[in-house]
This record gives C-alpha cells, sequence and structure tokens, in this order.
C-alpha cells in the first residue's frame, strides 16, 4: 500500500489529524490536508495525490462546488474522489450517487480502519 498519496479536505482540524494518523501511521501513504474547497483544489492540482478524501459539509465551497472544480479541470478529473460525510441517509445518498465520486465514507469513521476501507474501495490491496 505504500508510495500512494491522499488529500484529505475537510474544514475540520480533528477529523484532518484523525485521518492524518490512520491513513500515515496505519496505512503507510503520504497524507496532504487542506480545511478548505478552494486550498484542496489548489493542491489537488499542484500535488496531483492518488485519492482524495473531501468533506461535504464545509463552509463557503462546500464538497459538491469542490467536487465538481475538481472534474472540469483536466489536471484533477481523474483523480478519485471519496466523500468523507456525516450525512449519510438514503436520500443523501441517492443525491451523491448521481455525482463523480468513487464511493461515501461515514462519520465518524474507524480510526484504524479507514486504511483498509479507502483501500478495498480504490482497490489498492496488495
Amino acid at each position: 500500500m505504500s508510495n500512494k498519496r491522499i488529500l484529505v479536505i475537510d474544514d475540520d482540524e480533528d477529523i484532518q489529524d484523525v485521518a492524518l494518523v490512520a491513513l500515515e501511521v496505519v496505512g503507510g501513504w503520504e497524507v496532504i490536508t487542506a480545511d478548505s474547497g478552494s486550498e484542496g483544489i489548489a493542491l489537488a492540482a499542484s500535488e496531483q495525490p492518488d485519492a482524495i478524501l473531501l468533506d461535504v459539509m464545509m463552509p463557503e465551497l462546500d464538497g459538491i462546488a469542490t467536487l465538481k472544480q475538481l472534474k472540469v479541470n483536466p489536471i484533477t478529473q481523474a483523480i478519485p474522489v471519496i466523500f468523507l460525510t456525516a450525512k449519510v441517509q438514503s436520500g443523501d445518498r441517492d443525491r451523491f450517487a448521481s455525482l463523480d465520486i468513487v464511493d461515501i465514507i461515514a462519520k465518524p469513521f474507524k480510526t484504524m480502519l479507514l486504511s483498509q476501507q479507502v483501500a478495498a474501495i480504490l482497490g489498492w490491496e496488495d
């Protein structure tokens, strides 16, 4: 699972910290964090991560608006995006189904299992 780089875009610093531990320490991946959609878009273009974990509910530029900007940019459009959200009711899942995401991971997530979930979703398992 090594040599992978993941961008975590979330306005909650605690979520960033937990994801960093889960993905770097447990998963062995490099993690980049952004605390806003606009910062995440810029980092995605400059750093070219292998995947993005994207919070849905953020101030200013929410996850859906951030996703749309990532998908129209030729530099970032092929990067797989996984939504990281507390909004996992069936209505939300239906709304997200029409978006170009690979999956949804519900918050709160289990720290020790996050890297396994991401690896399984993206087919990164050895």
